[in-house]
């Protein structure tokens, strides 16, 4: 298993600049499994639409030392992978998203999730959000991955959460978040080592524990206000009151324009231009996005209702606010094309980039804060744009990262190797394929190629007319991936395993 490398790990990061320069995939197999693995974790899961499918990584050095005779054998998809167990997880009309995984790597715990079919033009009820779908079922089931037993489920009934690419929920450490998009709730959880999920609060319409109690106990008030003959009219709970975190967003916006000038002319006059001009848009804003900081930071994504559930929110306003779930304070406000934002974006994407602190690898990813190729890339990007506005919108719209969205493989060390990153990074999504294959450059010997990754078939497409997209799947450590290209035109997909012989 992938997992038995986990404790040479930090040993093998400090010398991959020894190790990985000569080290590298330099052969590949086509294949077409019926299943395809969609993430590479210590054990590589494989998935239908009902049930999950753990794969046991076979030994790599069987592979790598292979007679001439052996190679008929390897040449074959049983060769890398074997298959641990399979468990049925979807039910009731529900299916496995594909795209959703998260690991908790301390106690070899997966999170997946199903759900039935998206209902459009669902009348808001209970609160639920004008615009936003609904989702009759959404289940969250806790796996323990060594023996695929089911350790706890978390439902959601008559919702939304965005599961494509892991988007409505962040794992950091034992902390679980999960975005309710129909009913504006940020739901933390916390995973026991004994695999229960437990509640442990939920942000939205309250921010503090006692808040639901303190405005039932006023209603009650108002109640015998008005069976004593002091009638004033009863305020409806869904329409009345702003929620507690848009308050606390209102109340620190405003607080900030206030403090902006001293003279009391001028300070209504700029409330008036930049608050009460604009009230109707920070009412209307809702929660698209969230992501930890630490423990007691949330990086929270706002922005319209339609840029929430489009599948292109890059062209909507938006706006960030980081939120301490202590004292359930908003503690910085910010535009999605904000100059400090961005200067803060540049100088320390890493704080941006949390992960487990058991997770070893997670901190040797390259990034601009601590990668000198990698800031002169963005920075040479930076001076070609035309409008730094735009520029600034385009960078901060990968804001919050989604989890576990990069891979940890020192093949996109940017100190190492030098690639085309239109064609192939660390950041796990599909990206345009070409038939020409994606070469790895070496950094300490300039303009000498290292190694090449063709995906797709081994002649290329018989139709060039035809728009392809591919995926990556890069091990952790080892010298081995997987691309999967695939078509728009429900074609079969291309999967190879690029493996060094």
């Amino acid at each position: 298993m992938w997992s038995n490398y986990h404790h040479t790990l930090s040993y093998i990061l400090y010398f991959d600049t020894i190790c990985h320069q000569p080290l590298y995939p330099t052969k590949h197999l086509k294949t077409v499994p019926k299943k395809f693995p969609r993430f590479i974790v210590p054990e590589d899961f494989m998935r239908t639409l009902y049930q999950v499918i753990p794969y046991m990584m076979l030994n790599v050095p069987t592979i790598h030392f292979a007679s001439s005779r052996m190679m008929v054998y390897i040449l074959k998809f049983e060769s890398f992978f074997t298959q641990l167990y399979s468990v049925t997880l979807a039910s009731s009309g529900e299916l496995i998203c594909k795209d959703f995984f998260l690991y908790m790597e301390s106690n070899q715990f997966g999170l997946f999730a199903t759900s039935t079919a998206q209902i459009h033009d669902v009348p808001p009820t209970g609160g639920a959000i004008q615009g936003v779908p609904s989702v009759e079922k959404i289940t969250f089931h806790l796996l323990r991955l060594e023996d695929g037993a089911i350790l706890d489920e978390r439902v959601f009934h008559n919702d939304y959460v965005n599961l494509a690419h892991s988007v409505g929920a962040f794992l950091y450490d034992d902390l679980l978040a999960i975005v309710s998009l129909r009913f504006q709730r940020i739901h933390i959880l916390q995973i026991r080592d004994s695999g229960d999920l437990v509640d442990v609060r939920a942000i939205g319409e309250f921010c503090r524990e006692d808040d639901e109690l303190f405005l039932n106990s006023n209603s009650q008030v108002l109640v015998n206000h008005v069976g004593n003959g002091f009638h004033h009219g009863l305020p409806d709970p869904e329409t009345s009151f702003l929620s507690g975190i848009k308050q606390r967003l209102l109340s620190f916006i405003f607080r900030g324009i206030w403090n902006e000038e001293t003279d009391q002319t001028m300070r209504v006059q700029c409330l008036k231009k930049k608050f009460y001009f604009h009230f109707q848009d920070y009412i209307d804003l809702i929660i698209w996005k969230v992501q930890f900081l630490d423990r007691q930071h949330l990086l929270i994504k706002f922005g319209s209702v339609d840029g929430g559930v489009s599948r292109n929110a890059d062209s909507h306003p938006s706006f960030f606010a980081v939120y301490n779930m202590e004292t359930t304070d908003i503690v910085a406000f910010y535009q999605n094309s904000a100059d400090e934002l961005y200067l803060l974006f540049e100088l320390f994407s890493d704080h941006f980039h949390v992960s487990s602190r058991s997770s070893l690898h997670m901190n040797f990813m390259s990034s601009h804060s601590n990668n000198i190729h990698a800031l002169e890339q963005l920075r040479c990007t930076k001076n070609k744009a035309t409008s730094f506005p735009q520029f600034v919108k385009k960078m901060m719209a990968s804001l919050p990262f989604s989890c576990q969205s990069q891979s940890p493989s020192p093949y996109f060390d940017q100190s190492l190797f030098r690639f085309d990153e239109k064609l192939i990074s660390a950041i796990d999504r599909h990206r345009q394929s070409t038939d020409h294959p994606i070469k790895f450059i070496s950094r300490r010997q300039p303009n000498i190629l290292k190694f090449k990754i063709k995906p797709g078939p081994e002649a290329g497409s018989t139709d060039g007319r035809t728009k392809k997209i591919c995926s990556f799947l890069f091990h952790p450590i080892l010298p081995l991936a997987i691309s999967v290209q695939q078509t728009l035109f429900l074609q079969a997909s291309v999967v190879n395993i690029h493996f060094r012989r």
